[in-house]
């Protein structure tokens, strides 16, 4: 059988990776570029891509801005707000917030190291696996938003959240997942829908534990 043709594909296959190389390092150039820019702020939505493999997709601006407020309004003075796969809502909340609040993220993505001492690994497989400096109820509002919309996602991440929070919980996931929300946490949904800066083809709604000031608009 004549080679030739084989040749030809493995040509074609070397030259098409040669060229999505490329492609990568130039977006990669030009992220590292608009990072170490005057303008550049570590802390705003979007400052890390999502990555749709992890099941990312950041609030819209007014979205994270919203929550932010009512995460600062909830943890109230000298508050401790703890992020459970909420980036979004963290950047918002450090923008806004001052020395006063302490706020961590929780996070199996480890970009948001960049965060430093702010920033815990955590996977929801290992719910309680947790450091030392995050002890059982030390936090004056938990906010979450587990990363897939199945029980056993939902269940995993809602043992973090018992541990962590004193009382307050706001809980973010889809409206399919009302019921179990209600029956695993207590939660009940509210009036006030987030928006995304994608287009889901879920609704996505909040729930919580306790009266919130937020409306119906994001």
């Amino acid at each position: 059988m004549d080679g030739s043709d084989d040749d030809d594909v493995s040509q074609l296959s070397a030259h098409t990776l040669a060229a999505l190389q490329e492609f990568y390092a130039e977006q990669q150039q030009q992220q590292d570029s608009l990072k170490s820019g005057p303008s550049y702020d570590k802390f705003s939505v979007g400052a890390v891509e999502e990555d749709w493999q992890l099941s990312q997709f950041w609030y819209s601006d007014e979205t994270a801005l919203c929550l932010a407020k009512e995460a600062l309004e909830a943890s109230g003075k000298n508050g401790r707000i703890a992020c459970v796969s909420a980036p979004s809502i963290y950047q918002k909340i450090k923008g806004l917030a001052g020395d006063d609040v302490s706020v961590c993220l929780l996070e199996y993505d480890r970009r948001f190291s960049v965060y430093g001492d702010d920033f815990v690994f955590y996977d929801y497989n290992n719910p309680l696996d947790l450091p030392e400096r995050l002890q059982q109820h030390s936090c004056d509002i938990v906010l979450a938003d587990p990363p897939y919309l199945s029980e056993e996602c939902l269940r995993k991440t809602a043992e973090t959240v018992r541990y962590l929070s004193k009382g307050k919980i706001l809980l973010c996931t889809g409206a399919v997942m009302e019921d179990l929300v209600t029956q695993i946490l207590g939660l009940k949904m509210c009036k006030f829908i987030p928006k995304h800066t994608r287009s889901l083809a879920n609704e996505f709604r909040c729930y919580t534990n306790y009266e919130i000031g937020l409306d119906s608009t994001s």
